[in-house]
């Protein structure tokens, strides 16, 4: 009883201080102890009941038996805003405080709600080693029953947050892209319901357009309702090699070379200076040498991007062998390094020992308790951003991410991108290797200013063929977003399945005056 006491008294003496202070006064300047003493515990609540939730869902399989049922719910929806006239475009009910992206889009307002509630694995199917699921399934969801039935996923994003509707009509990445691509180029099929309430179902072979010009387009084409994705078999450890190196010349080459080995299951860099860099390799395996087996996920090790640095500062190589599914979510606990701004003391080994197991808060309480006026601070002094590049232009796009933003670490993430139709694909006919570039943190380069710099390093990014991820924030003009994405198949695509009066265009929902 003496925890829960000692825990009762402090948010009592927090109330008593937000009161004299003001909740706004708090949530600024000392933002941990609201974080620390509410979201953290009501992050765990919330992770309970959705992983009770799943488990009890799977477990009777209600889930495929409701499923046809919310479809027809979806339509039901769909007819009604028919008949109503069409007055205003739709998008889905789910508030955008619950999205992991930065962005809250004001027209959740004023735009005609569909309630979809698809949050349920539906199927899995390992002779045709695929698994069904609906929209709203996320990573952690995935990772805990795929793992436990030995299987998993191609392309396994890592915040556990993320949803399968939110990587298909966004995007996802992972480590092990370089040999699968994006998250869009492991699924398999698409369900959707369409503007005037049909329901249809897209395949590389049937509905083909459909199919290519679904990812990306952030529910501009039609309700997503279910998706196909390809599992493969998993294996218990990923076999992990630490590589300090130094020198951007030497760290390009080296990780476009390791990038461009089929043996690594799993490649990713983190960039600690322009000059500085660790460089991982993994592969799946069932069996572990004695003494290096590594458990990054439980709650009191050190944060995983505090533990590669050790390698860096030791300048040594390293070899770890670590569980398949803390592999998969090693940034999950620090949100990246995004949680030493919000917790400046998370790592500290007392705090990982005595409240770590409720890190982290979820990033939809981060965005809902954060209020306009630290809206507007973060927009001007904090960067969270992905930049796709082709890998032969990396070394001028670390060079132009350093001198625009210095924001340190950067994640480095290869992947194979297709020549397939669609809003992102290379510039030749064939497949070309990429790298995710991404940028989390505040600037500390001199006079930042947030339009200015973003739209610099935009402009950086068309000029090699690039693309922008598109949860960030985006400063880009229309002419200039389309002369990034290529809008020719889903232009036309809106018109002819007469989304033109029932979904604003992707450019509408995610450009920066959409988000006021």
């Amino acid at each position: 009883m003496e925890p829960a006491v000692s825990l009762a008294v402090c948010a009592l003496l927090f109330l008593l201080w937000v009161r004299v202070k003001g909740l706004e006064f708090v949530l600024i300047h000392q933002r941990w102890v609201f974080v620390c003493l509410f979201l953290l515990p009501l992050s765990l609540i919330f992770d309970i009941y959705y992983y009770v939730r799943a488990w009890v869902v799977f477990k009777l399989s209600s889930a495929p038996r409701l499923h046809e049922q919310r479809v027809r719910d979806i339509q039901k929806q769909v007819q009604e805003w028919k008949e109503q006239g069409s007055k205003t475009f739709m998008c889905t009910g789910r508030p955008g405080w619950l999205t992991v992206s930065l962005r809250v889009g004001k027209y959740k307002k004023t735009h005609k709600n569909i309630m979809i509630n698809l949050m349920d694995i539906l199927e899995v199917d390992t002779k045709k080693q695929i698994v069904r699921v609906e929209p709203l399934v996320t990573m952690g969801q995935v990772t805990a029953l795929l793992t436990s039935i030995g299987w998993t996923l191609p392309v396994l994003p890592e915040l556990d947050d993320l949803t399968v509707g939110g990587l298909i009509m966004g995007t996802g990445i992972e480590s092990s892209s370089h040999k699968y691509g994006l998250f869009q180029h492991i699924c398999t099929a698409y369900e959707l319901v369409l503007a005037d309430g049909s329901f249809v179902r897209c395949t590389p072979s049937e509905n083909s357009d459909l199919f290519y010009a679904v990812p990306w387009s952030c529910g501009t084409l039609g309700f997503l309702v279910a998706a196909e994705i390809r599992i493969i078999p998993a294996k218990k450890y990923v076999k992990l090699r630490f590589e300090p190196v130094c020198g951007l010349e030497a760290i390009c080459d080296r990780f476009t070379r390791e990038s461009q080995r089929q043996e690594n299951h799993f490649v990713e860099g983190l960039l600690y200076s322009l000059e500085e860099a660790v460089i991982m390799t993994g592969v799946m395996t069932d069996e572990a040498e004695p003494g290096k087996l590594n458990s990054i996920g439980n709650y009191y090790k050190p944060w995983f991007f505090k533990h590669v640095e050790n390698y860096l500062k030791t300048n040594r190589e390293g070899l770890e062998y670590i569980p398949l599914r803390h592999y998969y979510h090693r940034h999950t606990r620090s949100i990246f390094w995004e949680l030493q701004d919000i917790i400046p003391f998370g790592n500290n080994p007392v705090f990982r020992y005595l409240f770590g197991w409720m890190v982290p808060p979820k990033i939809s309480l981060l965005k809902l308790t954060q209020g306009e006026t630290l809206r507007k601070l973060y927009e001007q002094h904090h960067v969270v951003q992905d930049m796709l590049v082709p890998m032969k232009c990396m070394p001028r796009a670390l060079h132009t991410f350093h001198s625009d933003i210095h924001v340190y670490p950067i994640w480095l993430c290869p992947f194979i991108l297709p020549s397939q139709p669609g809003l992102v694909h290379p510039k030749g006919d064939e497949a070309e290797l990429y790298v995710d570039i991404g940028a989390y943190g505040e600037p500390r380069v001199k006079h930042f200013e947030a339009r200015s710099c973003m739209r610099q390093l935009e402009k950086f990014v068309r000029s090699v063929h690039g693309f922008q991820m598109l949860y960030a924030d985006c400063y880009m003009d229309r002419e200039e977003f389309w002369e990034m994405f290529d809008g020719s198949l889903y232009h036309r695509l809106r018109k002819q399945l007469g989304c033109q009066d029932a979904f604003p265009e992707v450019y509408d929902k995610i450009c920066k005056a959409a988000r006021h």
